[in-house]
């Protein structure tokens, strides 16, 4: 037995220099889908907090479908159907296109959640002081609401990440699929898939400490922007 798993454990070392290769694809997908779900989730939250305008009530269907239905669903939307309309899509743009909207709209509520805790004597202070909508936004109420959001927003960096392993079902070599590609040669789930998810845990655990530290210091009110 003992040699058997000795036998495996050198074939997983073998392996090793895939699931670098696999671990830089899931940081890569990661990496940008963060960042534009950040711009979209930022502007639509900016929107989606003026409850009484049309693209409030436009991005409510946005966000109640990301968040209503699976994320597997979506990414098939993206990779099998949009081609239907002329839109072909490499597995690579359409894992970072399908996390990037799921992402948006969790970002977008939490952004929006964010603003709409910020007082509303805020608003009546700058108009009272001639600020324009913009200015008010900009200078006055973005930054209160980035500082409350903060912590729920690199938490949900951290979701995301997990969330990237899905998209491996299109064929994109990350990590999780790197471990099922190696399964099939070494036939021990526990040991490979153990490979992977400490290769997640050594992303996500960095994240999370932030979202910790971040949260602490918004509970005590030591976080200074």
């Amino acid at each position: 037995m003992f040699e058997m798993w000795g036998w495996y454990f050198g074939k997983l070392v073998d392996s090793l220099p895939m699931f670098y290769q696999g671990l830089l694809m899931t940081v890569a997908v990661s990496a940008l889908s963060l960042l534009g779900g950040t711009i979209i989730g930022v502007g639509a939250g900016i929107l989606r907090s003026r409850s009484k305008s049309f693209a409030s009530r436009a991005l409510v269907l946005y966000v109640d479908f990301m968040r209503g239905t699976p994320f597997l669903v979506q990414v098939f939307i993206v990779f099998f159907i949009l081609p239907e309309f002329g839109l072909q899509l490499e597995a690579f743009s359409a894992a970072v296109l399908s996390l990037t909207f799921y992402a948006g709209a969790y970002i977008c509520e939490i952004v929006s959640a964010a603003i709409q805790a910020v007082p509303s004597g805020q608003y009546e202070a700058c108009r009272s002081l001639g600020h324009t909508r913009f200015q008010t936004m900009w200078f006055v109420i973005l930054p209160q609401a980035v500082r409350m959001a903060l912590p729920a927003l690199v938490g949900q960096y951290v979701l995301l990440i997990k969330d990237s392993s899905i998209v491996s079902v299109i064929g994109l070599t990350d990590v999780t699929r790197v471990g099922w590609l190696t399964v099939q040669r070494i036939p021990e789930g526990i040991m490979v898939f153990g490979l992977v998810g400490i290769m997640y845990f050594a992303i996500c655990y960095p994240l999370i400490q932030l979202s910790n530290m971040l949260e602490k210091k918004y509970s005590t009110g030591e976080l200074k922007l």
